[in-house]
């Protein structure tokens, strides 16, 4: 098979690396540099599996910035390129996937789009009508620093309808996977879309939950441990995705739960507005607590979103940052993913002992044994010390 893959982020890139297992791909960006790092076989973005992936695996796979040599040839093509919030027409910017089918259909008559952005619902069906071709949407379920790992040990492999191009896209991901009994699951285009906003969705209301029971815990001075632990043997609860944070960020969960909100628009509902105010509020609570001890200079230990990840775009730690910042906090920054002296007027000190030195308080959205000689001075709401 020939596909295309448009967009080298986390998405396209690691469907890149599993399709090309076995097929012939070929990436489309339109930032010579990533083009030019995937044609060393490098990552553009930190990601240890996928790094080491693309350096050693044998795989049929090149990039380009040409789309008009791809598209025209392809089999498939996956658009896998950004579509964020617009706060003002209160949906997802799908500007650039719209851009990428309406070229593939301009240049080939068989090429099938399989879209792996995160759309509305009813997207795809819409663009199958306007465009006279049938286009398959394809969720994505992947943690940022963990996008390859995520694609070859899938919990799930979802396309949006049931035909026999969409059910073949389906096994081209399931053969570049490491579980071939990995579920497939063949549903309309508009329930699979949804299923990827409710899916988020529910992510984030559990974050959600186990972040309002720790600031529950800690205004009644009581163990948030030793009540996630209990709560967690409860066998429809479990013990995953239960340590507390500074809210839930990075870049699908903000902007997917604000898009399910709005897409409740006259219908009833509670329990979606409840979940983006919560995360708001969680960072209230957490920006309040830092400032109730009165520091002089605040330390930010890390902006990125995960450990092994070089993105902090939509970050929990970054509203922080803001709120402190609002309340006039002296503020410094330890980012070593950051290339810069400053970061949004903010001084930024990569030198760890000279961060450690110059701070009274240094706020983290996850510990590391980097700061276990500065425990006494670190505030954190991070329980278990691990990402999830």
């Amino acid at each position: 098979m020939k596909i295309a893959v448009a967009g080298l982020g986390y998405v396209g890139l690691s469907n890149a690396a599993i399709l090309a297992q076995h097929n012939e791909v070929v990436a489309v960006d339109i930032a010579q540099e990533r083009v030019d790092l995937v044609n060393r076989q490098e990552s553009p973005f930190v990601d240890e599996d996928l790094s080491k992936f693309l350096a050693t695996a044998p795989l049929d796979l090149r990039a380009t910035t040409d789309a008009d040599e791809v598209y025209a040839t392809a089999d498939y093509v996956v658009v896998a390129t950004p579509t964020d919030y617009d706060p003002t027409t209160l949906t997802f910017d799908t500007s650039s996937v719209e851009s990428v089918i309406r070229k593939v259909v301009a240049l080939s008559p068989t090429a099938v789009p399989v879209i792996k952005s995160t759309v509305p619902v009813g997207f795809s069906e819409r663009m199958s009508a306007e465009y006279g071709r049938q286009v398959v949407f394809s969720p994505e379920f992947l943690r940022e620093g963990h996008a390859l790992h995520d694609n070859l040990h899938p919990g799930r492999i979802i396309v949006g309808d049931d035909t026999p191009a969409a059910r073949q896209f389906a096994e081209l991901l399931l053969a570049g996977s490491a579980q071939p009994e990995t579920p497939v699951l063949a549903i309309r285009s508009t329930e699979a879309e949804a299923v990827k906003l409710f899916s988020n969705t529910y992510l984030a209301m559990r974050v959600a939950y186990f972040n309002e029971l720790d600031t529950f815990a800690a205004q009644h001075g009581l163990s948030t441990r030793a009540i996630i632990d209990g709560v967690s043997l409860e066998p429809r609860i479990g013990a995953g995705y239960n340590n507390p944070s500074f809210g839930y960020g990075g870049y699908c969960l903000p902007k997917d739960t604000r898009q399910m909100l709005a897409s409740y628009d006259n219908i009833p509902q509670r329990l979606m507005k409840a979940i983006v105010e919560s995360n708001s509020t969680r960072k209230d609570f957490v920006a309040g607590q830092i400032l109730a001890g009165q520091p002089e200079r605040i330390g930010i230990y890390r902006l990125v979103m995960k450990e092994g990840s070089d993105n902090f775009r939509s970050s929990s730690i970054l509203g922080i940052v803001s709120r402190l910042k609002q309340a006039g906090a002296e503020i410094v920054i330890h980012e070593p993913a950051l290339d810069a002296d400053t970061f949004e007027d903010l001084r930024v000190i990569n030198d760890l002992d000279e961060f450690k030195r110059s701070t009274d308080v240094i706020v983290a959205n996850r510990l590391t044994g980097e700061l276990s000689d500065v425990a006494d001075k670190v505030y954190t709401r991070d329980v278990f010390h691990m990402d999830e």
